[in-house]
């Protein structure tokens, strides 16, 4: 009876996986009640690799081609018996098949601001996303750490493991680059080459190779934005502080009109304004004098400004303010707070 139902068993003359769908990366040959027949062929089509597993360990691995199964191609035959003679066959073996084409359009991104350390603004909590591409390249490993036993292997259960990488890289790739955030932010590319770098032996280490990552955008929180600015325009006007206090006075300007248009803050607003213009009259002057070798009349010259305690008062304010954001150096503040002292002598 036992002979009879293995003479009913269909024998496979032809193994091979015709992709249906997208994002399948592993997928086993259907072998319930079927044997392997001696001198199959087994079809491996470009962008495949095939497996065989014997007994739980995998026994060989073919790229693309066609193979006649044998004693000489396949060396796990060798314990095959009695082929001739229909009798059931000890061959246990499961055949994986694993797509090796890449995967394209990948997304990751940050689902809330990560922190990294800057060697310009210390502390920097960023928000960022893009894509990446990746394939299978070692079907072996990506067998015995990921797909494992199962009919079928979606690309789609393995996204968050690989999203979850790319953040926990994040911080790694930024540092080991030594690049500053400014650069970075500036340079997607140059960011997308120091994560690249950093994420692909941790793809390695599960049979994947990650052939391209792109960074796509880089934002900051909307209170670190406003500092960057400030920064990039005392960058634009060097370390003339004459300048700088014009570009701030600037700056002021359209506050100062939407407070009076508003009918609020505009006593603070017009005492802020004129600080800074004071203040920009006291350096330009100081400036000029001590051009000319004029540093005894340097104490005149700031009386006539007309420089009112209160000025002075507000405007170191805002000296402590740019301090305190990192524009303004403490010993550019103490320079500037000893020299406003003065005036109230």
């Amino acid at each position: 009876m036992a002979l009879m139902d293995f003479i009913k068993k269909q024998f496979i003359d032809i193994i091979q996986w015709t992709e249906e769908g997208d994002g399948t990366l592993a997928w086993r040959f259907p072998m319930r009640d079927m044997e392997i027949q001696n001198g199959a062929a087994l079809v491996v089509r470009e962008s495949q690799m095939a497996v065989f597993v014997n007994e739980g360990q995998v026994a060989d691995v073919f790229g693309p081609g066609t193979y006649t199964l044998t004693t000489q191609t396949l060396p796990v035959l060798t314990y095959l018996k009695h082929w001739d003679k229909l009798f059931e066959s000890p061959f246990k073996s499961d055949v994986y098949f694993f797509s090796t084409r890449q995967q394209v359009d990948q997304k990751w991104g940050t689902p809330q601001p990560i922190s990294i350390r800057d060697k310009d603004f210390g502390a920097v909590r960023l928000r960022a996303f893009g894509n990446y591409a990746y394939r299978v390249a070692d079907p072996k490993l990506f067998h015995g750490e990921i797909s494992g036993t199962r009919d079928a292997y979606p690309a789609a259960d393995l996204d968050g493991q690989l999203r979850g990488l790319v953040l926990q890289n994040i911080s790694n790739a930024i540092a080991a680059s030594g690049v500053p955030f400014l650069d970075l932010a500036a340079n997607q590319a140059m960011f997308a080459d120091a994560l690249a770098r950093e994420l692909a032996p941790a793809f390695a280490r599960i049979g994947l190779k990650l052939e391209t990552i792109t960074v796509q955008n880089v934002s900051l929180p909307e209170e670190l934005q406003k500092v960057l600015d400030q920064k990039i325009g005392m960058g634009m006007v060097g370390n003339d502080m004459g300048r700088f206090m014009q570009y701030q006075t600037a700056q002021a300007i359209p506050k100062f009109a939407e407070g009076g248009a508003q009918g609020g803050g505009v006593a603070g607003d017009a005492m802020g304004l004129g600080a800074g213009v004071a203040l920009g009259q006291v350096l330009a002057q100081n400036l000029q004098q001590g051009l000319q070798g004029g540093g005894a009349q340097a104490a005149p010259a700031a009386a006539a400004v007309g420089v009112r305690p209160e000025e002075v008062m507000a405007t170191l304010e805002k000296l402590a303010d740019l301090k305190a954001k990192g524009i303004l150096t403490q010993e550019e503040f103490d320079a500037k707070k000893t020299e406003l002292l003065k005036k109230l002598v």
